[in-house]
């Protein structure tokens, strides 16, 4: 939202220098009937400098009332004929016309030729704050807005100045918001996007190591079984060569059978289930390798299966009348008493 001008687009070196040609010329006319101002029209008029100042700080430096307060009328008229000339309205603060004429009306308040400069200069002034304010410098523009009001406290410019000062300072603060806020929406995206992502990639890690375990336990299935095929074959070919000897064929039997431990977590929840382990029984009776191949709910009760199942104690499969390691899978269930 832009921020038109409050006053018509002159130009302001040429409006400034037929001011300050005109002040100067009144000044010296004011200067025989004012003794206060004796100095008024001494130098002649040169052509007005570029209104730049007002871009400069809104603060006054710490001296710069003490150093008005020292200087006599006579001084500060000069100062502020040099000020005009150097078209130094208002800005910067502390060594402007505006202020060095209200030194002299605070020094001698009837100073004619004071007054008519700050009545004359006043629409001028109001130019350069409305081009302050177009700069966006807000604060030195209040500054210069308050010291327009020391001069002429109703004049109807200062409310114009003010609203368009006030309207400017809501848009910046708007703008600033707008960007505020777009950047939050930037993060908050980025860090969405980088949130999926992990997600997906854990994800793709427990699918590969799922399938990983699956393929390790059909591997060992099928190493057991062409073990048990070799020893079948070698038992055949003896049995052709010399009678039959008297020989025990058994499956694993378990002697002795841990419970597993409820997990804490699903009882407080009245989780239930049920995990399938496939795991080794070794030629003395021990289990090893014992891993999940199967579960519902998924890694609930896993752990409490495995502990289990590996402290179990069996009597090893034998093959003819030979202790022999097989694999062996049994389902582990997981049930709260009084839900049948």
């Amino acid at each position: 939202m832009a921020i038109e001008s409050v006053f018509p687009r002159a130009n302001a070196r040429f409006g400034a220098a037929a001011m300050v040609a005109l002040l100067c010329a009144a000044l010296a006319a004011c200067s025989g009937s004012n003794q206060s101002a004796p100095q008024a029209a001494k130098a002649p008029v040169a052509p007005a400098k570029a209104a730049s100042a007002s871009a400069k700080p809104a603060t006054v430096a710490p001296n710069a009332a003490d150093r008005l307060a020292t200087m006599s009328v006579d001084q500060l008229m000069d100062h502020a004929q040099k000020a005009l000339k150097e078209d130094r309205l208002v800005a910067p603060a502390g060594d402007n016309a505006f202020e060095y004429y209200l030194a002299v009306l605070h020094k001698s308040p009837n100073n004619r030729a004071a007054q008519d400069a700050l009545r004359e200069t006043f629409p001028y002034g109001a130019q350069t704050v409305d081009q302050t304010i177009n700069q966006g410098n807000y604060a030195e523009a209040q500054r210069e807005i308050d010291l327009l009001a020391k001069a002429d406290p109703t004049n109807y410019t200062l409310t114009i100045l003010r609203s368009k000062l006030d309207a400017a300072r809501k848009v910046a603060t708007q703008q600033q918001q707008a960007k505020k806020a777009a950047a939050l929406a930037q993060t908050a995206t980025a860090a969405a996007a980088a949130a999926q992502k992990q997600q997906q990639e854990q994800i793709a890690a427990a699918a590969l190591k799922q399938r990983q375990e699956q393929a390790a336990t059909a591997a060992a299935l099928r190493q057991q079984q062409e073990q048990q095929a070799a020893v079948a074959a070698t038992a055949r070919k003896a049995a052709v060569v010399k009678a039959p000897a008297q020989t025990e064929n058994r499956n694993a039997q378990v002697v002795r059978q841990v419970p597993a431990k409820y997990p804490l977590q699903a009882a407080r929840n009245g989780e239930q289930g049920w995990v399938d382990v496939a795991f080794t029984v070794n030629p003395d009776g021990s289990v090893s390798n014992a891993h999940v191949t199967d579960a519902e709910p998924r890694r609930v009760f896993d752990r409490a299966a495995i502990d289990a199942v590996s402290r179990w104690q069996f009597k090893p499969a034998l093959i003819n009348g030979r202790p022999t390691a097989v694999v062996v899978k049994r389902r582990i269930e997981f049930k709260l008493s009084g839900n049948g």
